[in-house]
C-alpha cells in the first residue's frame, strides 16, 4: 500500500497510485474506494481534489500524457544520435513497455481509448489532446530526419506519423489479444519499410 502521508502532495498520490490499478484493470472497473485505500487516502480528501470520478478520469488522463510527452521529448532529443535513430528508439521502447506483462504503466491511450470514449465526453478530448500531442512530435521528428537525410518518406511527414500511430496503436491492442511480440515485430517491420532508417 502506497500511504500518503500530510507532508506529500495527496493529489500527487491518488494519481500516482490510480495509474497502476487503472492500467491493469480499467477504468469503468475501478471503483474509487479501492484507490483510495491503496493511496492511504480518505474519501473526503478526492473530493476536494477532484469533483467526480469523472473528473479524476480526465486528469488522470492529462497527467499520463505529461509525463508520456516529456519522455517522448527525451527520446527524440537524445544526444548523439541521428533523427532516425532517435525515433526508431521511441518504437523500441513503446514495445518494450508496452510488451511488458509485469509494465504497471502501460498506455493510458491504448487501455482506456474503447472503454471510455463513448462515455465520458471530457474523458475523451483529454486522450485527444494527448494523442495529438504524440503525433505531433512523431511528425517533427519525420520532418527532421528527412532533412538531415536520415529518414526517407514517401508521404507527407503528418500524414505518415498519424499511420505510424495507428499502426502502433492496433499493435498494441493485438498484442493484448494474443498475448505475443508478433504484432509489435510486425510493426517494427512495416515502420522501417515506411520511414526507411538509415545513416545520415
Amino acid at each position: 500500500m502506497a500511504q500518503v502521508s500530510g507532508n506529500i502532495d495527496t493529489r500527487r498520490g491518488i494519481l500516482d497510485t490510480a495509474h497502476g490499478i487503472v492500467g491493469a484493470k480499467g477504468f469503468s472497473g475501478v471503483g474509487l474506494n479501492e484507490i483510495l485505500v491503496a493511496a492511504g487516502v480518505p474519501k473526503g480528501s478526492f473530493y476536494h481534489y477532484f469533483g467526480s470520478k469523472e473528473a479524476f478520469g480526465e486528469a488522470l488522463l492529462a497527467d499520463y500524457f505529461e509525463a508520456y510527452l516529456a519522455d517522448i521529448d527525451a527520446t527524440l532529443a537524445e544526444p548523439g544520435l541521428s533523427h532516425a535513430e532517435r525515433l526508431m528508439n521511441y518504437w523500441r521502447k513503446w514495445q518494450a513497455t508496452q510488451g511488458s506483462i509485469d509494465y504497471q504503466r502501460k498506455c493510458l491511450a491504448v487501455k482506456l481509448a474503447a472503454e471510455v470514449s463513448d462515455l465520458s465526453e471530457p474523458m475523451r478530448l483529454a486522450l485527444k489532446r494527448g494523442t495529438a500531442g504524440i503525433i505531433d512530435r512523431v511528425t517533427g521528428a519525420i520532418q527532421a530526419g528527412v532533412a538531415e537525410g536520415s529518414l526517407k518518406v514517401e508521404a507527407e511527414p503528418r500524414a505518415t506519423a498519424e499511420t505510424l500511430y495507428h499502426l502502433w496503436l492496433g499493435a498494441s491492442l493485438m498484442a493484448k489479444i494474443e498475448r505475443t511480440d508478433a504484432p509489435f515485430e510486425a510493426a517494427m517491420t512495416t515502420t522501417r519499410r515506411i520511414l526507411e532508417p538509415g545513416p545520415a
